[in-house]
């Protein structure tokens, strides 16, 4: 796996955790958008709102 490959699953990873986070409550809806905006813009990901949007 390439360390491009590597860098995404482990953005995939931290998404998931924010994911869940989110879903058990332990986050705020707006605690968790800042904390995916910043993960997403540090690691160089596209936004899913640029995807999707």
């Amino acid at each position: 796996m390439s360390t491009k490959e590597e860098k995404h699953q482990l953005y995939l990873k931290q998404k998931a955790l924010l994911d869940t986070f989110l879903e058990k409550k332990a986050i705020t809806q707006a605690q968790y958008n800042k904390s995916l905006h910043d993960l997403t813009e540090k690691m160089g990901e596209t936004s899913p709102e640029d995807v999707h949007g």
